[in-house]
């Protein structure tokens, strides 16, 4: 399928070493498109985030950035008033002939108001990439003022009254299905599920990443990810785990894997401790089973 705005996104995709398939770059070129937000989803560490940091090289823009989380409030998602500088202005004013309206319209102006993520992404001249990283960490609150933003493109500030968008943003998402978004927030966004990687993809993306790791144990190290990713793990690696091990035993000049690496390594790819100890649990078995599809590959 060639198509001259798909090609840019796809080269963009592999300068940054982002071994992409051809849904991840359509619904990149769709979303600028379409100017309609991206909904990303999948299990952590597989590129998610990536997304919205391809988009904002490609249209040489900047990225604003709002990290989801529990309890996550108006004041750090859209805006909040420095009330220490108010207060030092007001005290400096004591002495004053400003009238009362005067020190009002002074005190909620644009200098005392510190934008958060949302206004900033609202009040640029050039349309920014607006990535809201995990939202399905924040409360359904959030996700509902959210919406209201995206069918408006407007804030309202009690104090100054309604701002409206210079420019509307590119809008990346990502849920790593922490919970389930609402339906509203679905019909509004195009949808992309990034799952993890085949044998194949996962190989290109270590040895893309790592240019400098043998060839031997990258063929090994993504194998072994492969096989315990089948396991019933509570925090399952991703491929940011599998960079990081990979990167870690090149470091240290390995060309092959045995029990006793992976057991000494084994933090860097399982971070809960139920998990390592079914991991170690089925070490041995896993390495014959990684052995195995690597002879079975060099015959």
């Amino acid at each position: 399928m060639e198509h001259a705005g798909l090609n840019r996104i796809q080269e963009a995709l592999q300068k940054r070493g982002y071994i992409s398939d051809a849904g991840i770059a359509m619904s990149i070129f769709l979303a600028m498109e379409l100017r309609k937000p991206l909904l990303v989803e999948g299990p952590p560490g597989v590129g998610k985030t990536e997304i919205a940091k391809v988009m904002t090289q490609i249209l040489d823009t900047e990225m604003i950035r709002l990290q989801c989380y529990e309890g996550l409030d108006m004041s750090h998602a859209i805006y909040e008033w420095n009330y220490q500088l108010q207060l030092l202005y007001l005290k400096l004013q004591e002495k004053g002939d400003i009238s009362l309206e005067e020190k009002e319209n002074q005190l909620f102006s644009d200098k005392f108001l510190i934008k958060r993520p949302l206004l900033q992404a609202i009040t640029r001249e050039q349309p920014p990439v607006l990535l809201i990283d995990e939202i399905d960490r924040a409360d359904e609150a959030f996700e509902s003022y959210f919406l209201e933003l995206l069918s408006d493109w407007q804030i309202t500030i009690p104090e100054t009254g309604t701002i409206r968008a210079t420019q509307i943003p590119f809008v990346v998402i990502t849920s790593n299905r922490i919970r389930e978004l609402s339906e509203a927030l679905r019909r509004r966004c195009l949808y992309l599920w990034i799952d993890y990687p085949d044998f194949v993809r996962e190989l290109q993306i270590v040895k893309t990443k790592i240019p400098t790791i043998d060839s031997q144990l990258a063929v090994q190290i993504t194998h072994f990810m492969q096989e315990v990713r089948q396991l019933r793990l509570e925090k399952t690696p991703g491929v940011a785990e599998t960079l990081d091990w990979a990167a870690a035993l090149a470091a240290l000049h390995f060309d092959h894997l045995d029990e006793e690496i992976v057991s000494a390594t084994l933090g860097i790819i399982i971070k809960d401790w139920q998990d390592i100890r079914k991991t170690q649990l089925s070490l041995s078995e896993l390495l014959e089973r990684v052995g195995a599809k690597t002879k079975l590959e060099e015959l």
